[in-house]
């Protein structure tokens, strides 16, 4: 008893060692619980209608995006741009399934395969990218030569020589077809709004009379630059009302900021160049002296390999174009400094030749480096000399001996060239027409047949020592020290721009600046100073950043402004300066349409102080919005009074326009040629108000996407 009263008497502390234990235990699960979370919630490279976007599994999207649109139209856009291409596409198919699927809309992989039989639009990149989907005698995608494509990508699977550029086909392909169901999906919601808008007979005849009807006209006009500013009064409440009145163009989707900054771009020094200078000069003796070019170019450091292969002009910066008409075979210029690169050259003209740009060519690879593979070579080559079907001999060794096209364009701005693909390169441009040759190569042996040559032009072999004009790092140093002193002595945005000039650095500006850019607007490697900008308070000053192409420049950021998503406010300097001049220009056309209201002649009007335009306006129509050339506008109200107006009839008020008030006589009126079809006009009268549907409400459906980019916080 006294045990079990004893226990009674520990009571409470019992109590409050077992709450601690189930407290630790349960906080336990929740700071797992909350870990889990956090690091859920910072693997997030988005959020597009409330769905997050995982980090990784958009990287292998972004991945595949720029890798394929490489492949096709878009090849020559450079990494940023595809990136930025392959978010918006992201995104856009985001709310495009969503919209589709509340509507029931799908694309069958059965609908793909038809389309497929029976040609698309849509399909034409396909062609476009890959030539050999394309039928000879259309040059349209034919469904056959696909899966004739997908019969060899899986007989090669195995093939360590042929897999990796298969499965690169393959892969293009497949994202291709995927955005061909996307474009279909978005064809039928296009479709099922313009099913939903509807014209009538007569809007259908009005838009022909706006076509059709055709008027010229005596003008006169008074410019808005004619009243000086300071003669109207523009007060806060004109502003509001402004304001209100254009309101919905100032919808932002995302938030934006502002910064003011300095960036030092980091460049070498006298010291430097001269340093190079007498690099270069040495590199000029040796070629001169009949050193081994390859030798010279690489132990200059150049920037550019010896190719050992002839090059067209074309790929010359201008400083080295330039000189080269004028130099013989074994001439060296140089040091020559190229603005348009930054470089210092050296050039020694080794040959110049005549061969052509292009050539046709058909080949068939053997695997190997043994007297096998020799002799086979040599029995082919046999063959085809004797008169064989070259493409019957290639399908023997699993080829099919197709043409191909090479040009100039696909070796010479190349960084390297090896020997291998030298020797393919030299042989392809000397090669008479429907001569074959054995290529040797490190790991194969290529039977070569060229069919044709076309373009013959001058190309040069070239050793060309090219250096980056670079700053040394004491040059670094110093410019680096001297920011680091003006930062430390002006850490407020007065103190900046107060001092900045006469340090010799140059306050600059950036507006509107989202996270879907990337970086600062224009600065290269910027990310890191865009994660400042948005978690930084206004009039905050950054650290320095090193910034540029290749970090050679140094930047320096104040937060002046931030603008959360919606309606951007009337505290925007930039939107303010927008609607006051709007509110200015109404003010003005009140002052001259008082001016002009009793006006009834051009005559009269030019009593009045209006010009008139000597040789009238010809050919107005209701459709399309009259230019005036002496003010370079154009005027959509002034096109809307004519066609109001009839023949022989004067303006019965001034118009407001966008550059000017104007008065007119209407004096010729007629109807161009052209029969009215009912039909016709009321399917064109559908297809813009469906165009501008789709248009507004994609608008609106972006903006209450509720998309979040947190693309920079990864890549």
């Amino acid at each position: 008893m006294a045990a079990i009263g004893k226990i009674r008497s520990w009571g409470p502390f019992l109590v409050i060692i077992i709450g601690l234990g189930l407290f630790g235990f349960i906080a336990g699960d929740m700071f797992r619980s909350c870990e889990t979370t956090g690091r859920m919630s910072s693997n997030r490279a988005g959020q597009v209608l409330g769905e997050n976007i995982n980090a990784q599994d958009y990287q292998e999207y972004q991945t595949e995006f720029v890798e394929c649109s490489k492949m096709g139209a878009q090849q020559q856009m450079d990494e940023e741009q595809l990136r930025r291409m392959a978010w918006n596409s992201f995104v856009q198919n985001k709310i495009t399934e969503n919209e589709t699927s509340k509507l029931g809309l799908t694309v069958t992989n059965d609908e793909v395969k038809n389309l497929m039989v029976k040609g698309s639009p849509f399909l034409q990149g396909l062609a476009s990218a890959i030539p050999f989907l394309a039928n000879e005698q259309t040059g349209m995608f034919d469904k056959s030569k696909y899966d004739t494509f997908l019969d060899e990508y899986k007989k090669n699977k195995s093939n360590p020589q042929l897999v990796e550029e298969y499965n690169k086909m393959y892969k293009f392909l497949e994202f291709k077809l995927e955005e061909f169901k996307q474009q279909l999906l978005m064809a039928k919601y296009r479709s099922l709004i313009q099913n939903a808008v509807l014209s009538n007979p007569v809007e259908a005849k009005f838009a022909f009379n706006s076509e059709k009807q055709e008027s010229d006209i005596q003008l006169a006009y008074l410019d808005y630059k004619s009243v000086n500013d300071k003669e109207v009064n523009v007060t806060e409440d004109d502003l509001k009302a402004k304001y209100n009145e254009m309101k919905e163009t100032f919808k932002a989707p995302e938030e934006q900021r502002a910064v003011k900054y300095i960036l030092v771009k980091k460049e070498a020094s006298q010291a430097d160049r001269n340093e190079l200078n007498k690099a270069l000069v040495s590199c000029a003796e040796k070629l001169k002296a009949g050193e081994d070019p390859e030798k010279v170019v690489r132990e200059g450091q150049s920037d550019l390999s010896y190719l050992g292969v002839p090059v067209t002009k074309k790929v010359l910066t201008g400083e080295i174009a330039s000189k080269i008409d004028s130099m013989a075979v074994g001439d060296v210029v140089g040091p020559l400094e190229s603005k348009f690169d930054n470089t210092m050259n050296v050039v020694k003209l080794i040959a110049k030749t005549t061969l052509p740009d292009s050539v046709e060519f058909r080949s068939i690879p053997l695997g190997g480096d043994d007297a096998t593979t020799a002799t086979k070579a040599d029995s082919i080559l046999k063959a085809i000399n004797a008169g064989g079907d070259f493409e019957a001999i290639a399908k023997n060794y699993g080829q099919t001996g197709a043409k191909n096209w090479f040009t100039s364009s696909a070796y010479e701005r190349a960084a390297s060239v090896s020997k291998d693909e030298a020797l393919i390169i030299n042989a392809l441009n000397t090669m008479a027409v429907n001569e074959v040759k054995v290529i040797p190569q490190a790991q194969a042996k290529i039977i070569v047949q060229v069919t044709d040559r076309k373009a013959m032009t001058t190309k040069y072999d070239l050793a060309i020592v090219k250096r980056q004009i670079r700053y040394s790092p004491a040059t670094s140093d110093e410019i680096t020290n001297k920011f680091n002193q003006f930062v430390a002595g002006n850490n407020t945005l007065e103190k900046i721009e107060k001092n900045a000039a006469k340090s010799g650095y140059q306050v600059l500006e950036a507006k509107n600046i989202t996270t879907g850019n990337g970086v600062i607007p224009g600065i290269a490697n910027s990310r890191d100073a865009l994660k400042w900008v948005f978690e930084a308070d206004k009039n905050d000053v950054s650290e320095v950043f090193n910034c540029g192409a290749n970090r050679d420049e140094l930047l320096l950021m104040v937060l002046t402004g931030i603008e959360p998503k919606g309606y951007l406010t009337l505290e925007n300097p930039e939107i303010k300066d927008m609607v006051k001049n709007e509110v200015i220009k109404d003010k003005k056309a009140e002052l001259l349409i008082a001016k002009l209201k009793d006006v009834k002649s051009i005559e009269a009007a030019k009593a009045k102080g209006a010009k008139v335009v000597e040789e009238g306006v010809k050919q107005i129509t209701f459709a399309s919005p009259v230019t005036i050339t002496e003010l370079q506008t154009s005027e959509p109200a002034l096109s809307g009074a004519v066609a109001a107006t009839e023949k022989g009839k004067f303006s019965a008020k001034p118009v407001k326009g966008n550059n000017a008030v104007y008065v007119f006589l209407v004096e010729d009126r007629r109807t161009l040629e052209g029969e009215f079809n009912e039909k016709e006009y009321m399917q064109r009268v559908m297809q813009r108000e469906a165009q501008n549907v789709m248009q507004a409400s994609g608008m609106d459906l972006y903006f209450n996407a509720e998309i979040k980019d947190n693309r920079y916080l990864f890549f």
